[in-house]
């Protein structure tokens, strides 16, 4: 497998930590640069952390630019409750050695894509907030995309409203502009997502290693989160990651092709990102839109084996080592 160049837009809470400790370790990755937005957490946090998480993995030279404050219509909410008030579970890391580049994320976004001489793949784990202001702003950049691969959406639950995924419903507005920009889709929702876990023992053993790279990967993973009404519970979820290694390794994944909407306006299901599984054409088509004016992505739906996932997902984060946890 030949390798290819990569922007990352990521709200660096848990998860995105876990999809750029992959990213950037993978050798079919070229990972150029990584834009931030507001999200899980504060931008100022979500800068923070990224920055740390990429100390942490030897891959300081990596330009990072913030973005986006809040979306493009609404302020910003973030999920600490789910990623602690740090966004890294409260996993102590080294103070970051550099501040984020002078530019904006978009137009840090928009150099590293035209400049490329491949096209480049960018991948989204995070509000689509910094993505809808690169295309709108700069148009041009779908020229050298070769797809976008998004974290968010769901084709059945949601977990922010009972319909919408926290990333579209952050910012529904933007991730409209996203999904019609013609440029091709990858859809990694909560079908999958919510499914594909680091088994607990083998959290504990990350956690209880001397490896620095696995002992806060563990301590991350293992970040218990809930409330007085909530059980609490360890978020072991590699979500975001999981993006990441189907970016790679399609072939390990359930997917295919649907239309997507976005739904803006009704209060119940705002956010709500709609895929048609339907096997015939409705009437709704046949009265209203046609089908071809609604836009096309390739959507996972699951896991051809979750263990496999964890254990490519583990190799490359660890570099190989300490297989004995977890094959």
């Amino acid at each position: 497998m030949s390798t290819f160049p990569v922007v990352m837009d990521v709200d660096t809470g848990i998860d995105d930590a876990m999809a750029l400790m992959y990213a950037v370790r993978n050798p079919h990755m070229d990972v150029r640069a990584v834009s931030t937005v507001a999200g899980n957490v504060s931008l100022k946090q979500v800068v923070e952390n990224t920055l740390k998480i990429l100390d942490l993995m030897g891959a300081s030279d990596i330009p990072v630019a913030a973005g986006a404050v809040a979306p493009l219509n609404s302020p910003a909410r973030d999920a600490s409750y789910v990623h602690g008030a740090d966004g890294l579970g409260g996993v102590e890391l080294p103070a970051p050695t550099r501040e984020p580049v002078a530019e904006h994320a978009v137009e840090l976004m928009r150099r590293t894509i035209m400049e490329s001489e491949q096209k480049v793949t960018l991948i989204a784990c995070a509000p689509q907030t910094n993505l809808a202001l690169l295309l709108r702003m700069h148009p041009e950049v779908t020229e050298n995309l070769e797809r976008i691969v998004f974290m968010g959406g769901s084709a059945s639950v949601g977990n922010a409203t009972p319909v919408a995924e926290f990333n579209i419903w952050h910012d529904p507005e933007a991730a409209d502009i996203v999904v019609k920009s013609g440029v091709p889709l990858v859809m990694y929702g909560l079908d999958v997502f919510n499914h594909v876990a680091i088994p607990d023992d083998v959290v504990a053993g990350l956690k209880a290693s001397d490896h620095p790279v696995a002992r806060a990967l563990g301590g991350i993973a293992g970040f218990t989160y809930g409330d007085d009404e909530d059980e609490p519970q360890a978020y072991s979820l590699i979500g975001d990651a999981g993006a990441v290694v189907a970016a790679v390794h399609p072939e390990m994944f359930v997917s295919s092709e649907h239309r997507i909407e976005i739904s803006l306006a009704d209060e119940i299901t705002r956010g709500q990102t709609v895929v048609d599984q339907r096997a015939q054409v409705g009437e709704d088509r046949l009265h209203g839109k046609k089908i071809d004016d609604i836009p096309v992505a390739e959507v996972v739906f699951s896991a051809k084996d979750e263990m496999e996932v964890i254990r490519e997902f583990l190799d490359v984060v660890l570099e190989g080592e300490l297989k004995e946890l977890y094959s």
